[in-house]
């Protein structure tokens, strides 16, 4: 039983569920419409509205004394002591185009504080989750602890950002990503939700990106400390309200992330 009185097994029937609507629109027709005005592009699928009703539905059940907050419709009771995060396609670009690299959402907190987190990746049959402070990542019977990696040096870290166009219009914050990457092993794009997962499991050292909104950080912020790793904004304070995000896989790298995105 997680704090609270909220059952784990409530948790993966939720996650369970999101998953078989979204592999019911996975690689199939969708009708993609465009939330964004202008020459902006925010795409949002039939899938993220049918998985995003679903959990709303199941919460509101089994906990109607409960906030949420989340993509798609209006925030729930935003001011309850308990609220529930959800972004029901976290990459939702992925998603459209085929790539397994998405992931379902879905965090606690209480009184501020995340108390569990996941992402559930039904097409690849994973889900990654952590509560009481321990995570794992579960594939079927087979449940792996999450540990992040040692790497202390920027020049031995891999480096992962959704997409450069994060920084697109923010020229500094452009100029303080580079001159991170410049420092890196390796850098790479693309991943969305499931590069924290790969940070958390011990797989990549660095996240870097920008304009996160709540619900796409706190299920992740779990998950990340459960494994070691630390994660913040760009001034090393709370990532609980989302914005420009960095997630390292240890205090000493994170601390030097820190030092070139602040000059």
């Amino acid at each position: 039983m997680m704090p609270g009185m909220v059952a784990t097994s409530f948790v993966f029937d939720l996650l369970a569920g999101a998953g078989e609507i979204a592999l019911g629109y996975f690689r199939a027709d969708l009708n993609v419409h465009n939330k964004a005005s202008g020459q902006q592009y925010d795409p949002v699928t039939e899938a993220d509205r049918a998985i995003e009703r679903f959990l709303r539905n199941g919460i509101m059940s089994e906990h109607p004394e409960h906030g949420i907050v989340a993509e798609e419709f209006d925030d729930h009771q935003p001011q309850a002591r308990w609220r529930w995060y959800i972004d029901p396609i976290d990459g939702t670009r992925a998603f459209m185009s085929g790539s397994p690299l998405w992931g379902t959402l879905l965090g606690l907190t209480c009184d501020g504080v995340p108390l569990l987190g996941a992402i559930g990746q039904p097409f690849l049959g994973e889900i990654f989750f952590a509560g009481d402070g321990v995570g794992e990542l579960i594939r079927g019977e087979h449940r792996v602890p999450l540990r992040s990696r040692a790497t202390t040096a920027l020049a031995d870290a891999v480096l992962y950002c959704t997409d450069p166009d994060m920084f697109a219009g923010n020229e500094d914050f452009a100029a303080r990503f580079e001159a991170l990457s410049e420092q890196v092993l390796l850098r790479r794009f693309g991943g969305d939700c499931y590069s924290y997962g790969m940070l958390a499991a011990g797989y990549i050292d660095l996240v870097v990106e920008s304009g996160l909104k709540p619900y796409d950080i706190v299920p992740l912020i779990p998950l990340l400390e459960s494994a070691g790793a630390v994660v913040t904004d760009w001034q090393g304070k709370s990532a609980m309200g989302g914005g420009d995000i960095v997630a390292a896989a240890n205090p000493a790298l994170h601390a030097r992330a820190l030092s070139f995105l602040n000059g």
